[in-house]
C-alpha cells in the first residue's frame, strides 16, 4: 500500500463567511468519516495563515531565521492529508473528493517513505 499527499491549497486573502466555512467543516468531517471507514486514514489536519510562518535557511555555516512568509502567492499550502491508496488512479478518486469537500484546490503527491 502506497501513501499519498492531499495538499489543500487555500486562497490568500479574507476567509469565507461562517456559514460557509461551517458547511466545509461538515463536509470534511463527513470525508475523514469515509477515509476511516475505508481504511485510507492515516492523519490530516490544516495550517494557520503563512504570517505565522518562521523560514530557517542555512546560510554561510549557520542558519538565517526570517518570520512570515518567504514567498509572496495567490494560494498557500492550508491543510495537508496523508491516505493509504494502492495506487494513484485510487489516490486521485480521494483527491477528488477533498476537493469537493474544501471547494479547494487539492494537489495530490506520491508520499516517501512509510507512515507508521
Amino acid at each position: 500500500m502506497k501513501y499519498y499527499l492531499l495538499s489543500v491549497m487555500q486562497p490568500v486573502g479574507d476567509p469565507p463567511a461562517p456559514e460557509v466555512l461551517e458547511e466545509i467543516g461538515e463536509n470534511l468531517d463527513a470525508f475523514h468519516q469515509e477515509l476511516r471507514e475505508a481504511g485510507a486514514w492515516v492523519f490530516a489536519g490544516g495550517l494557520h495563515g503563512p504570517e505565522s510562518s518562521t523560514v530557517l535557511r542555512p546560510r554561510d555555516g549557520d542558519v538565517l531565521i526570517t518570520d512570515g512568509p518567504y514567498a509572496e502567492g495567490k494560494e498557500v499550502l492550508g491543510g495537508i492529508c496523508l491516505v493509504r491508496a494502492p495506487d494513484l488512479d485510487a489516490a486521485l478518486e480521494w483527491g477528488r473528493k477533498a476537493a469537493l469537500a474544501t471547494t479547494l484546490p487539492i494537489e495530490v503527491r506520491p508520499f516517501m517513505g512509510g507512515a507508521e
